[in-house]
């Protein structure tokens, strides 16, 4: 009998993750709420969606809205420029089946944050 590995229909897909606040969500004071990039592992979108909400309530984050940008050869279809720390966290997020946070950046009043360097590009 020929005993071949079982391929893993899990893929990672990227998601991009609105948080409004909640008592408790380890967002800064003054922030209105946040975005996150997230790579996050699952069979379909749909359950890499699923996870990555549960996740995010267990964390006392407040999920508003999620944003699917595919999997990483979908991106790359569209054009997507791809760095090597982008490949790592999605490997890694496909090695563990987990929900990895890339990138987070906090709102104030609806605005984003922006870094000193950005506010005065001069």
């Amino acid at each position: 009998m020929d005993k071949t590995k079982k391929t893993s229909r899990q893929q990672v897909y990227t998601l991009l993750v609105q948080v409004g606040r909640k008592e408790g969500d380890g967002l800064p004071d003054t922030a209105t709420g946040a975005a996150l990039m997230i790579y996050a592992s699952g069979v379909d979108e749909a359950e890499a969606v699923r996870e990555t909400v549960a996740i995010l309530k267990q964390a006392d984050l407040s999920p508003l809205d999620v944003t699917g940008y595919g999997t990483r050869e979908e991106r790359e279809a569209q054009g997507h420029e791809i760095t090597g720390d982008e490949l790592d966290l999605m490997q890694r997020a496909l090695d563990e089946n987990s929900v990895v946070v890339a990138q987070m950046t906090e709102f104030y009043n609806g605005e984003e944050s922006l870094t000193p360097d950005e506010e005065n590009p001069h």
